[in-house]
C-alpha cells in the first residue's frame, strides 16, 4: 500500500490543500485518491475546477510547476467519476481494487477518448481539451 494511506482521507485532502503534503506522497494513485475524495462531496465540474487550482499551486510550491497538465487533470476527474457512478466502495482502496485500470492502464483509458496523445500535447497541458472521440 502506498505511503499516502498513512493519512485519513480528510487529512490527505487538507495536507494537499495547505501545501504541507510531502511531495513523495503525491503519486498517480494519490492524484486519483484526491479526485475520489472530492467527488464524494461535489460534482465533476466543481472538482475539476478545484483541482485545476490546487494542483498547479502545489506543483509550484514543490518546485515542479511544469508537471501540471490541465487536460489530464480534468480527464482523470471525469474518469474517476464515471467509475464511481455504480460503485458502492466506501474506501478508496476498495474503489481502486474494483477499478484497477485507473491505476494500471490510465493512459490507455484516456486514449479511448482522444484521437491524439494528450500527454504529448503542449496545448492539452495548458488548456482543457474535451474528448474528440468518446465523451466522458
Amino acid at each position: 500500500m502506498e505511503a499516502h494511506y498513512q493519512l485519513s482521507d480528510a487529512g490527505f485532502a487538507a495536507a494537499f490543500a495547505d501545501l504541507s503534503l510531502d511531495p513523495i506522497l503525491f503519486t498517480h494513485e494519490a492524484h486519483l485518491r484526491l479526485a475520489w475524495i472530492h467527488l464524494r462531496q461535489a460534482d465533476p465540474a466543481a472538482v475539476s475546477n478545484l483541482l485545476c487550482t490546487q494542483i498547479p499551486r502545489y506543483a509550484s510550491h514543490v518546485g515542479a510547476p511544469g508537471k501540471f497538465h490541465r487536460t489530464v487533470t480534468v480527464a482523470a476527474v471525469y474518469a474517476v467519476a464515471h467509475f464511481m457512478q455504480n460503485d458502492e466502495a466506501t474506501t478508496f482502496p476498495a474503489f481502486l481494487a474494483a477499478h484497477p485500470r485507473l491505476k494500471t492502464h490510465f493512459r490507455e483509458l484516456l486514449a479511448t477518448h482522444y484521437s491524439f496523445d494528450i500527454f504529448a500535447s503542449e496545448k492539452a497541458r495548458v488548456d482543457y481539451l474535451p474528448p474528440d472521440v468518446l465523451p466522458f
